[in-house]
């Protein structure tokens, strides 16, 4: 164990779990002053933070309404990058000072499950196992590293693992304009789809067309419409072969009417219902989402769900191939993360609620 000293900084600490995200953000959330005095183990790494995602996810630790509720008090904050300044000695065989880095969020992290739990990305340092961490190149950004392994992984398993995307084929994607919505959008025109989103922002679909979808449709307030009609239009009468959904309520449910007939539907959340868990951490609630049986007979369907991290805790064999393809898509240039929203870490409420009133296009990053 070695001693550590390095100039003071912030950190963000959750002691309880707020009854919802905004109260997290307005009365729970604590920025606190971090000393800058370290011990590192020999197998650690200290990160100088210097860009964490605000992703929907993260907010909805904040109130314990995720599917993982890390230990309180925690520092948020599941995705993060940065550069080395102190390791450990065994740590030294993999990493030196000044190496750029993004950490795995499955091993350390509040979406962790071990000792690394707390070592959230808000705040200014976060100690790591060298093994949670990985080198970026100096052409990725530290914005952009903050928002590749949970966006990208979420679209690959997604696109690839549950849906088995082949080229050629029509993807429609709902709530595109979010972080793992884009990412989404360049996961499968990467793979060769043709690519439909949706959305409630006339500019944030020209953003998105822009990016790379093929074609976008508008779908304004809280009642989509029947937008199967535009989706049918765009694809000769037939429909889509795949639905990446992560909005859920009325937008799903049309959504999964647009398919082609033995389409498959994938459920990546459903951002548009956050009572389907209690605030508080108290758990599951009578509002979950429905979806009508006789349309999946009639159509032939395939439904899934997409539980990227369960399924990778239930079997870890399956995330290797899918990060070696995230890096080496990195390494060529062909993922770029798209970012439109950054703060100091000292505005992290400002920026959970642009997160939380859809101002957000793409990654939202505090930066310590």
């Amino acid at each position: 164990m070695a001693g550590v000293t390095v100039p003071p900084g912030l950190r963000v600490s959750l002691p309880r779990f707020a009854e919802s995200q905004r109260d997290a953000l307005e009365n729970v959330l604590e920025v606190v002053t971090d000393p800058g005095k370290y011990e590192i183990q020999s197998d650690e790494v200290l990160v100088r933070v210097r860009a964490s995602s605000v992703t929907f996810a993260d907010l909805l630790m904040l109130s314990g309404q995720y599917q993982h509720k890390p230990r309180t008090p925690f520092t948020p904050g599941m995705e993060y990058s940065g550069e080395v300044v102190a390791v450990g000695g065994a740590a030294a065989a993999e990493f030196a000072v000044g190496d750029r880095v993004v950490n795995d969020f499955t091993q350390a992290g509040p979406r962790s499950t071990g000792a690394y739990q707390v070592n959230g990305g808000w705040a200014t340092y976060a100690v790591a196992p060298a093994g949670a961490l990985h080198k970026i190149p100096d052409t990725f950004s530290y914005e952009q590293g903050a928002n590749l392994f949970v966006n990208y992984e979420t679209a690959y398993y997604a696109l690839v693992n549950r849906a088995r995307l082949q080229a050629g084929e029509v993807v429609l994607i709902t709530g595109a304009s979010g972080a793992a919505g884009m990412a989404t959008i360049q996961t499968a025109k990467i793979l060769g789809a043709k690519v439909i989103v949706t959305g409630r922002s006339e500019d944030k679909l020209r953003t998105l067309h822009d990016w790379g979808a093929d074609s976008t449709i508008h779908t304004p307030g809280s009642d989509p419409g029947r937008f199967r009609d535009q989706v049918k239009e765009l694809t000769g009468g037939v429909g889509a072969d795949v639905v990446i959904d992560t909005v859920g309520g009325p937008t799903g449910l049309e959504a999964m009417r647009s398919l082609a007939f033995g389409g498959r539907l994938v459920i990546v959340g459903w951002a548009a219902n956050t009572t389907v868990a209690q605030g508080g951490g108290r758990g599951g609630s009578d509002g979950a989402n429905t979806l009508p049986t006789n349309i999946m007979q009639m159509k032939g369907l395939h439904v899934m769900g997409s539980p990227m991290v369960i399924h990778t805790f239930r079997d870890p064999s399956i995330r290797p191939p899918r990060t070696a393809a995230i890096l080496d898509w990195v390494a060529q240039g062909l993922v770029t993360p798209f970012v439109s929203h950054r703060y100091p870490l000292a505005r992290i409420r400002d920026a959970g609620l642009a997160r939380l009133a859809g101002d957000v296009t793409g990654g939202c990053v505090v930066e310590p």
